[in-house]
């Protein structure tokens, strides 16, 4: 039996409006703590400041980075056997819920290490490298290191281990999932690759 055409066109419309709600529901902070603290916790600290410089800081981040790493994660994208591991175990709704609730955490400040280097990560991040077309950090992610919401990280007050690590993979093709990144990283050398990252972590 076919069915009318205004109830075929009422289903429809049905199905595109619940769509559209579940696209826009509000993320469960609640959940998301939780979740978080059965499966991150352990690496990123209660609070998302990770204390162990090789994890990130998470706390404060933009919610959409986060679930578009955590996702990239799951589907092997962005290589990395733990955090694959670990993703796999999440929903979409599960990496939603945690990536808004660690967005609400207060981050906190770093601090460069290396008076030396920091004059020369300064000079990158808010300058680039002119000579070899190498972009300021600072017109992508900000002269504070804020990062623009849904398109580049907040980097400030970031462990320098952890960017320092991820620029060598973004160089060396590790890290595959960021063509603009990898086209930055692969003209640095290791001293200005490390002298950034210091810089990094003292932005606030």
């Amino acid at each position: 039996m076919k069915l009318p055409v205004s109830l075929l066109c009422a289903a429809a419309a049905a199905v595109l409006s619940f769509s559209a709600q579940a696209q826009s529901a509000k993320p469960d902070l609640v959940k998301g703590a939780a979740t978080y603290g059965n499966v991150c916790v352990a690496c990123h600290a209660a609070d998302g400041n990770s204390t162990t410089p090789a994890n990130p800081k998470l706390a404060g981040q933009h919610p959409e980075y986060l679930i578009k790493q955590l996702q990239e994660y799951k589907s092997g994208k962005r290589a990395n056997a733990i955090m694959q591991g670990m993703a796999a175990t999440l929903s979409d709704d599960d990496m939603r819920n945690v990536a808004y609730w660690l967005a609400s955490q207060k981050p906190k400040d770093g601090a460069s290490t290396d008076k030396d280097l920091v004059k020369l990560g300064e000079r990158i991040y808010r300058g680039g490298i002119a000579d070899r077309q190498i972009a300021a950090c600072a017109g992508c992610h900000s002269p504070n290191g804020a990062g623009i919401p849904s398109q580049y990280p907040r980097l400030s007050g970031q462990h320098a281990e952890y960017t320092e690590t991820q620029l060598r993979h973004f160089r060396d093709g590790t890290r595959g999932n960021n063509v603009q990144m990898k086209g930055v990283a692969a003209k640095m050398n290791d001293r200005e690759i490390k002298a950034v990252s210091d810089y990094i972590a003292g932005l606030r």
